[in-house]
């Protein structure tokens, strides 16, 4: 008789343990969905090098803070739809994004290099879709830096103090940007970029790779600056720009 009681309370015991198990697991599941459903959905505009750049940068920054759900590319190469990218898919064109905007938590983010092209990219979309601002986690910046919707910060850029960057600005990968400065509306700085305090850059202009610009001058709006130049006077008419120091090409 003895024996059964013990054999009993063990698998009274036993069921205690499975129940708490079961119940623990159960918890686990709900607060993993629970994460997932607090992300915000991502698409990436633009399947190509700088998209692929962007979706790594979003991964960055989930490492550190579980924020984004990328969903996946968009693009209006219809020989891209269907593909999948560094794990991701190309979901369709604008006009799909388009279709699932009215959904409080979409945001779309432009990862296309052209500062004209991803102009109209926006202006086609702005009224319907909410722009992310994206930023690595490795980037340095004050707390007096202001950012507008839609801009792309990448990896290893320092912004000091009292800095405007406008909407869908795309700073790649290791530039510093000095005090005072003002980055217009969609403008292009390609990496390894240094521009000096109080400079001015108009809207949708580039400023090529390895550039460095001289403190206090003004580049108007669309200005496309060769790798490599050394702005050292005012540019104050559209155009592109090369050399040491810079001069008009065309």
């Amino acid at each position: 008789m003895e024996y059964l009681l013990k054999r009993l309370r063990r698998w009274r015991n036993l069921g205690e343990i499975k129940n708490n198990v079961g119940i623990q697991l159960c918890e686990i599941k709900k607060a993993k969905g629970s994460i997932m459903n607090d992300l915000k959905d991502l698409y990436i505009i633009g399947s190509g090098g700088f998209g692929r750049e962007v979706a790594w940068l979003v991964e960055r920054i989930n490492e550190n803070r579980k924020e984004w759900n990328i969903k996946g590319f968009i693009d209006d190469d219809v020989k891209t739809h269907g593909a999948e990218i560094d794990n991701y898919p190309v979901l369709g064109d604008c006009e799909y994004l388009l279709g699932r905007s009215k959904n409080p938590n979409v945001y779309a983010v432009c990862a296309v290099g052209s500062a004209i092209v991803r102009k109209k990219i926006i202006n086609k979309l702005d009224c319907n879709v909410r722009f992310a601002t994206v930023i690595d986690p490795s980037v340095i910046l004050s707390r007096r830096v202001t950012i507008g919707d839609g801009t792309i910060i990448c990896a290893g850029n320092i912004i000091t103090v009292d800095v405007s960057i406008g909407k869908h600005v795309i700073l790649n990968l290791d530039c510093t940007v000095g005090h005072d400065v003002v980055l217009n509306d969609f403008i292009t700085v390609y990496p390894s970029v240094n521009i000096s305090g109080n400079v001015t850059i108009g809207e949708c202009s580039e400023i090529g790779t390895g550039t460095q610009i001289i403190q206090g001058k003004k580049i108007c709006d669309e200005v496309i600056v060769g790798a490599g130049a050394v702005v050292v006077k005012d540019i104050e008419e559209a155009g592109v720009y090369t050399g040491i120091p810079v001069s008009r090409k065309r």
